[in-house]
């Protein structure tokens, strides 16, 4: 890739990232107004996804303009770790909310009256304009991650995806509502709603946290690089494939194995092209090749 489109890319990554921040800043202020107009804990549910939102897409604008930097004397290997760090404040914030949503929603459920819900149509067209607001946003997304293959804007993309759930519930809460007076079907929109936020929280603090413990990328991955290594063109083996992961960049140490009559220069050159070869396959890796002489223990 030339350094012009390289440029091209991480200026359409940030474009996408910076999108990702004004839609949810909108969604949030939209979604606290409708709330305030109608009390319906579906909203709140997806209030709370939503601000959920607004902080990963902070924290995946800053990711993409952070990653640029170079590692430097002080982070030799980058500064990619913030992202789980930032990933493990996420899923407490995601587990609180839905915590308190789903109390709320059983305290509703167990009351003798429970309250009704008021003003259901602008709420309705709250939600209906969130929806059309973040298909928007999907649709751009995906553009920039197809052209650019940013990690990082897939992954968000992905996330707003999977929000159009709580979404769609409570227009079906508001909906059922208005139409039959039935009000406790928002509370137990909002109990799905948090059951779906728990799940989602557990599955981005283990992420993080395996990422924070220096767990092995992906098998699938490791999988790969080693049938790349092994088939490659002056290589006589290989041992020691370690992988880390941090954040979304997977760091690979791989000792390759080379005839020990060959000049420097010559296994320079394997070493060079093969790690070419891995960086392209797998974009997301940080590749250290080792060369040991084979036969030699």
């Amino acid at each position: 890739m030339s350094n012009e489109a390289g440029k091209s890319g991480v200026r359409l990554a940030v474009s996408a990232g910076f999108a990702s921040v004004l839609v949810a800043g909108i969604l949030v202020a939209l979604k606290l107004w409708a709330l305030a107009e109608t009390g319906a804990l579906s909203i709140a549910a997806s209030l709370a996804d939503s601000a959920l939102d607004l902080m990963m897409s902070l924290g995946a604008a800053t990711a993409i303009i952070y990653a640029a930097r170079p590692a430097d004397e002080d982070h030799a290997f980058g500064h990619t770790s913030a992202e789980d760090l930032a990933a493990l404040a996420q899923s407490a914030f995601i587990l609180a909310s839905s915590g308190v949503i789903g109390w709320s929603a059983i305290r509703r459920l167990m009351a003798d009256t429970p309250p009704q819900l008021a003003s259901e149509g602008r709420g309705l067209l709250v939600m209906v304009a969130s929806i059309l607001l973040t298909l928007g946003l999907v649709w751009w997304q995906g553009r920039v991650a197809r052209r650019t293959g940013s990690k990082v804007v897939a992954a968000d993309r992905l996330h707003y995806l999977g929000d159009l759930l709580p979404s769609l519930g409570a227009i079906a809460a508001l909906w059922i509502s208005s139409r039959y007076g039935i009000g406790s079907i928002d509370a137990v929109v909002a109990l799905g709603a948090a059951a779906v936020m728990v799940i989602g929280a557990l599955h981005i603090g283990k992420d993080a946290w395996d990422a924070l413990m220096d767990r092995t990328a992906d098998p699938r991955i490791v999988e790969g690089i080693g049938k790349i290594a092994a088939a490659w063109p002056g290589v006589r083996g290989y041992h020691d494939l370690k992988t880390r992961t941090a954040g979304s960049r997977v760091f690979v140490n791989l000792h390759i194995e080379l005839d020990g009559d060959q000049s420097l220069r010559q296994a320079h050159d394997i070493g060079a092209a093969l790690r070419r070869a891995i960086l392209a396959a797998y974009p997301q890796t940080d590749v250290i090749i080792h060369k040991d002489v084979h036969g030699r223990p």
